[in-house]
């Protein structure tokens, strides 16, 4: 079965990786910043050596997204950074295949045990099963 494993954050969070602390998301070092990468990196290389990962991306800061919405012209009204400094977002995912939802809680364990700085927020690893239509179970 397939699964979406998401990593949240704010743009408070992607300030403290560039350096910037703010209440509750102190600023990471050079040395903090590559462990998380490295940590990634070795989760990355497991999950492709055991054919689990289908896709896998880190998404830009929050700051730089937008929404598109409809007006009541039908419309688009576009907004650009439309999420406040502690809103959590989307920060990255996986789409993996595994056998089952205790191997994509195994997975998101050991995701929620990546290195961070002391005192840096919580974020919850969001495991959403995909869809795959009526006959999924």
């Amino acid at each position: 079965m397939k699964y979406l494993v998401m990593v949240l954050g704010s743009q408070a969070d992607y300030a403290a990786m560039g350096g910037s602390a703010s209440a509750g998301s102190p600023a990471w070092s050079e040395e903090e910043l590559q462990a998380m990468f490295a940590y990634m990196g070795e989760i990355n290389k497991d999950l492709t050596a055991s054919g689990e990962l289908v896709d896998g991306q880190g998404l830009v800061e929050p700051a730089r997204t937008r929404f598109v919405n409809l007006g009541e012209d039908g419309q688009p009204v576009i907004t650009d950074a439309p999420y406040g400094e502690t809103e959590e977002v989307l920060a990255g995912y996986w789409l993996l295949e595994c056998a089952d939802l205790e191997r994509v809680t195994e997975i998101a364990a050991r995701v929620a045990r990546c290195p961070v700085p002391d005192g840096s927020p919580d974020h919850p690893v969001v495991i959403r099963p995909v869809d795959s239509g009526p006959d999924a179970g």
